[in-house]
């Protein structure tokens, strides 16, 4: 497992969040999903999360769309 720390922006205030993955790295547009996911997956409109085949630049740009900003990748941090 792989620990990715990452900091970002919600609703413009600063946060972070230690995720723990299998992957071996993680894209920009892979930590936007896993953020909308983690602010929003339980939203009753399903309307707010990217589609299946959604571009990585349609995945940030909803994340934008949403709150979720400046997200920054720290360094994997491996268990």
């Amino acid at each position: 497992m792989h620990n990715y720390l990452l900091q970002y922006r919600f609703n413009d205030e600063p946060r972070t969040h230690l995720f723990e993955l299998k992957q071996p790295q993680l894209a920009e547009h892979e930590a936007a999903m896993h953020l909308l996911e983690l602010h929003l997956g339980d939203a009753e409109n399903g309307l707010v999360m990217p589609t299946a085949d959604s571009t990585p630049q349609e995945i940030i740009a909803q994340a934008e769309r949403v709150a979720i900003t400046r997200i920054e990748i720290i360094t994997p941090i491996d268990n």
